[in-house]
């Protein structure tokens, strides 16, 4: 419990001692509440909430939107959710934020100045941020869609929308990802390759990588059931949640996506993810 009117040097709130431990709240006490809200609390203290062992901060959602009407709607409808909302006007603003702290979810518009939301999307991969994304646009057609999915989005939700909508979404994809991260078994094993459900991390060999949260369902979804055959349909049916064209190939650009980030340095045998012609994909295993 601190006290708001506690003095500390500005830029050094994040780095106080008792906000690197393993702490579930802080509460601050406030003279005067009129100047003092959830929001530019949280914008003082970036990880005032996280969940125990340094869990990012699920209530603070970064919004990266240039259309301001469409910007302070979100806003207002999730600070009214209980969130606390940080706002990027262009891509370039945007991205530098992903990068500066964390976020429990980023919900980015497609088209940005500066950088558009798919570039954004695809160097918050690269860089191996793994933070859930849901992608606003416009554009409601299929391929815009997929090329969503494939850049890395966990969710996409066409303008107009309803807040109600947005809001039950990401409350959705943070029960998901709290789920996944208290699960009671940690570590998928297969032979050499494993899935650490805790850290989101696979490891085949000499090789660790963080996943997507993508990559890490489908890969979770095949080890749970090594050598069974699932097809391109279940997948995108039970790891995207929507029952796609059967014929797009955003299951295919993710497996290559964990082939990539697992197979980039290791000199060891292929990874067991085998593509089942005509079929679909399976985690091989010794027999099969």
């Amino acid at each position: 419990v601190i006290g708001t009117e506690t003095r500390i040097p500005s830029g050094k709130a994040s780095k106080l001692p008792f906000l690197q431990t393993n702490y579930t709240f802080v509460i601050c006490i406030q003279a005067n509440a009129k100047k003092m809200t959830k929001s530019n609390l949280l914008g003082d203290f970036p990880c005032l909430v996280r969940g125990p062992n340094g869990r990012r901060p699920f209530l603070n959602i970064l919004l990266i939107e240039d259309e301001s009407r469409i910007a302070d709607f979100v806003a207002h409808g999730l600070e009214g959710a209980g969130y606390s909302v940080q706002h990027a006007a262009d891509g370039e603003l945007g991205l530098a934020m992903v990068r500066e702290r964390a976020h429990g979810v980023v919900i980015l518009d497609a088209m940005l100045p500066k950088l558009d939301g798919f570039e954004l999307l695809r160097q918050m991969r690269q860089d191996g941020n793994t933070t859930p994304v849901i992608m606003l646009s416009a554009k409601v057609d299929l391929p815009y869609r997929l090329l969503g999915f494939e850049t890395g989005a966990d969710d996409y939700l066409p303008k107009p929308f309803f807040m109600e909508e947005l809001v039950a979404r990401v409350k959705a994809l943070l029960a998901r990802h709290s789920t996944q991260a208290s699960s009671d078994t940690q570590v998928l094993q297969i032979d050499a390759l494993s899935l650490n459900l805790i850290t989101r991390k696979a490891h085949w060999h000499d090789v660790s990588a963080a996943l997507s949260p993508r990559e890490f369902s489908l890969l979770e979804y095949l080890m749970q059931s090594p050598g069974q055959i699932f097809s391109r349909k279940k997948i995108l049916a039970h790891v995207w949640e929507i029952d796609f064209d059967p014929e797009t190939n955003v299951v295919d650009v993710c497996i290559q996506r964990i082939k990539r980030k697992l197979g980039r340095k290791s000199e060891s045998a292929p990874l067991p993810i085998e593509s089942v012609r005509g079929v679909g994909y399976r985690i091989r295993t010794v027999g099969t």
